[in-house]
């Protein structure tokens, strides 16, 4: 697979408005369900979604998240049980795929074995927090290219105007807009602080399209969003939902249609 023929990509050629990725846990809530949520979320219409890759020190995530880490590792999951777990995944799943980790299991695995089980199951991208951006564009990027992997990259309000430009200038697929300087799950809103750095955000013109994750947890943290980017990510809002009201297909269908309406 390569860049021109990612999934992330056509699905922004296709798509500008409204997009909505959801994340959740691999091997969570029990390690076989992985796939049942994948399903699940496909069914329901997502256009894609972030596929949490366990660690034991998700220093970028709240307590929600944290926790289905931790169940996730107790229940077994790791890296090579989610490649196994993915492995036939695209005789059913054509929506793209992110994986979102942090880059100590990637180097243990090995950032080029990595890239390449990405490639032969169907991963399209991942997020990597801790990945520093200048580590990434002088030591990994040919490898992530050569296997057509996008790596997104994230920005935030105290992020500068130059920084982001050069952002966008070595990305593709889409930037990752946190909506403020905190974990996820502890934003219950959206500020005018917030609503400012859309704002200038938006009025960048920047080349690649724009997702906002981090406190988009109802219709009304969405909409708002999507009047600022071309979408959204919710994670800590469907975590709590899975842990409360399970991993059946009707359950994750009443979800989404709580966020988008």
């Amino acid at each position: 697979m390569t860049l021109t023929q990612n999934r992330i990509t056509d699905l922004f050629a296709q798509k500008s408005e409204r997009l909505l990725s959801v994340y959740f846990t691999a091997g969570y809530p029990q390690l076989t369900d992985t796939r049942t949520v994948l399903r699940g979320l496909q069914q329901a219409g997502v256009d894609f979604v972030e596929i949490g890759m366990p660690y034991s020190d998700p220093v970028a995530d709240g307590e929600t998240i944290q926790q289905s880490n931790g169940v996730a590792l107790e229940n077994g999951m790791n890296l090579k049980t989610l490649f196994e777990q993915l492995a036939d995944c695209r005789t059913e799943i054509s929506m793209p795929i992110l994986l979102m980790g942090y880059i100590n299991p990637v180097l243990q695995f090995g950032v080029e074995a990595f890239c390449q089980k990405c490639q032969e199951v169907g991963v399209d991208g991942v997020i990597v927090p801790d990945l520093p951006f200048d580590l990434f564009v002088d030591e990994y990027k040919t490898i992530f290219d050569r296997y057509g992997i996008l790596n997104i990259f994230m920005i935030a309000p105290q992020t500068s105007d130059a920084r982001i430009r050069f952002i966008d200038e070595v990305s593709d697929g889409f930037i990752y807009m946190v909506s403020s300087a905190s974990i996820t799950g502890s934003v219950s809103g959206i500020s005018d602080t917030m609503l400012a750095y859309f704002e200038r955000v938006r009025a960048m013109n920047l080349r690649n399209p724009r997702l906002i994750g981090f406190g988009i947890n109802n219709q009304e943290t969405f909409e708002t969003a999507c009047q600022f980017a071309n979408g959204a990510f919710v994670g800590t809002a469907f975590i709590r939902h899975l842990q409360e009201k399970g991993t059946s297909a009707g359950s994750i269908q009443s979800f989404v249609n709580s966020i988008r309406a």
